[in-house]
C-alpha cells in the first residue's frame, strides 16, 4: 500500500540546537517537506502547510544508538532459556516491541549488532529494517549487521551465555559461527549477500564470557584480516566486540573500523586508535546499570573487577579526543532508556554538547551518512523535542515529548509520558 502524501509541516518551538555550531537558534522553526528539512527559520510557507507548535520545548536532531540488540531483552525477557524457547517469529515480534520503545525515547537511528538466535540463516534484522522503512511497524532506522561473526565458544557464540550442553542450539556458518579463514570469509559474504550493512565480529572475550578473562583475543590475526578484507571489499565497515590490549592491537592491525566497548584499553592502544581514526562505541552506562542478578558468582566477580576500569578507560578516551559514538548495548541497559548513555558520557567527562554530538554527528559519520544528525536543510526530518536546556542539563534528553522521523510524527505529548 502506497504511503499517503503528507502536507508540508512547519515545526515551531522556542529553540533548536545547531549541533555543528554548538549553539541554539531562537526561535526554533523548521519547514519540512517530503520527509526532509527544507528551511530553518522559513520566511514564507507553502500553501497548505500544517503548523505544529511545540511551545517552550527544545528541538534536537533525532538521536542515534550505535549498538543495540533489538532481538534481546524487552518485554518478559526473564528466562535464561529464551534462546531455546523462542522461535525466530516470536523473537522478531520481541524486536518490534523494542524498536517502538526505542523510537519513542527519541532514538531515530540504530545499528543492530547481531542476532544471537538460531534462524536457519534468515537475517531477521534486515527484515525488521525493511518493515520499518515500509511503514508496516514503528521503529528507528535500522542499520543491520545480520548475524555476528564469532568462533566456536566465543563471546558472541549464542550457546555460551547460558553455557549450554553440547548439541543444544546447533548453529551454522550462515548464522555467524565460523572457524578458520575460509569459514569467516563465507560468513561475511553471506551476511552481505542478504542485506547486512555492517559486519559485527567477536575479537575478544567479554565480561560475560565463560571461557576466560575479559579481553582475551579470540579470533586469530589471520581470521580478523580475512573478515575485514571481505567486508571492506563489499563496502561494509566492521565493528568488533573487543576489550583487551592484545585483541585490540590485532583488531587495529586488521583494519577494524569501530571498537565496541574497549573496556581494558591501555593509553598506548587508545593513542593508536586516535591515530588510525578508529571509532569507539564505549557503552559505558552498562557498567553502572547492567543487571547482574542472574549471573553466576564468577561472572559477577569479573564484572566487579572490570567495570570500574572500564569507566576509567572511557574517561581517558574522552580526554585523548577519540571519535566516540554513542552506543548502549541495549538490553544491557533497558530498551527505551538509551538516553542514560548520554548521562554516563557526561559523567565520564564529556560536555553535554560532546555527548549530543556522539549521538548525532559522530554517529552519522560512523554509518557513512551525510543527511542525518543535524537540523539543517537537506537533512532527513528526524527531530525530537525535550523540555529544558540539554546543554545545561543533559538529563533533559530523558524527557522526550515529541518524536518525528522522516517527517512523520510518532510521539507528541505534553508531559513526557514514559516511553
Amino acid at each position: 500500500m502506497a504511503r499517503r502524501e503528507t502536507p508540508p509541516i512547519h515545526l515551531r518551538s522556542a529553540r533548536l540546537l545547531d549541533v555543528a555550531a554548538g549553539a541554539y537558534v531562537e526561535p526554533g522553526d523548521l519547514l519540512i517537506e517530503g520527509g526532509r528539512i527544507t528551511a530553518v527559520a522559513p520566511s514564507t510557507l507553502p500553501e497548505g502547510t500544517e503548523t505544529i507548535d511545540l511551545g517552550d520545548l527544545t528541538l534536537l536532531p533525532g538521536l542515534m544508538d550505535m549498538e543495540v540488540n533489538l532481538f534481546l531483552g524487552g518485554p518478559d525477557h526473564r528466562s535464561p532459556l529464551i534462546p531455546v524457547q523462542e522461535d525466530p517469529a516470536v523473537r522478531t515480534l520481541r524486536a518490534v516491541a523494542n524498536a517502538k520503545r526505542t523510537l519513542r525515547s527519541g532514538f531515530t537511528t540504530v545499528r543492530n549488532l547481531g542476532l544471537f538466535v538460531q534462524t536457519g540463516g534468515v537475517l531477521l534484522d534486515v527484515a525488521l529494517a525493511k518493515a520499518i522503512d515500509l511503514g508496516w511497524v514503528d521503529g528507528p532506522r535500522v542499520v543491520p549487521a545480520g548475524h555476528a561473526i564469532a568462533p566456536t565458544g566465543g563471546h558472541l557464540d549464542p550457546t555460551m551465555f547460558q553455557a549450554f550442553a553440547p548439541n543444544v542450539l546447533p548453529l551454522t556458518v550462515e548464522e555467524g559461527l565460523a572457524n578458520g579463514v575460509d569459514e569467516v570469509r563465507k560468513a561475511v559474504r553471506y551476511q552481505v549477500k542478504y542485506g547486512a550493512r555492517v559486519i559485527k565480529v567477536c575479537a575478544s572475550n567479554g565480561v560475560m564470557s565463560h571461557t576466560g578473562p575479559a579481553g582475551a583475543q579470540q579470533y586469530s590475526d589471520e581470521e580478523l584480516v580475512a573478515i575485514v578484507d571481505e567486508a571492506h571489499r563489499a563496502g561494509r565497515k566492521v565493528a568488533a566486540h573487543c576489550m583487551g590490549d592484545v585483541a585490540l592491537r590485532a583488531a587495529l592491525a586488521a583494519g577494524i573500523d569501530c571498537i565496541e566497548h574497549g573496556f581494558l584499553a591501555s593509553d598506548e592502544v587508545l593513542d593508536q586508535m586516535k591515530a588510525a581514526g578508529t571509532f569507539l562505541v564505549a557503552t559505558t552506562c552498562l557498567t553502572d546499570l547492567m543487571d547482574l542478578s542472574q549471573a553466576g558468582p564468577e561472572l559477577q566477580a569479573k564484572a566487579a573487577d572490570t567495570f570500574p576500569r572500564a569507566r576509567a578507560t572511557t574517561t581517558r578516551a574522552i580526554e585523548k579526543g577519540l571519535k566516540i559514538a554513542l552506543g548502549t548495548d541495549a538490553p544491557a541497559i533497558p530498551h527505551g532508556r538509551n538516553a542514560k548513555e548520554l548521562l554516563a558520557l557526561v559523567d565520564r567527562g564529556m560536555t553535554p554538547l560532546q555527548a549530543l554530538r556522539a549521538a548525532t554527528t559522530v554517529a552519522a559519520d560512523l554509518i557513512d551518512t551525510d543527511d542525518l544528525g543535524q537540523l539543517a536543510p537537506g537533512f532527513h526530518a528526524d527531530v525530537i523535542a525535550v523540555a529544558g536546556d540539554p546543554l545545561a542539563d543533559i538529563a533533559a534528553t530523558e524527557q522526550v515529548q515529541f518524536v518525528m522521523k522522516a517527517g512523520s510524527v510518532f510521539r507528541h505529548d505534553a508531559a513526557g509520558a514514559p516511553a
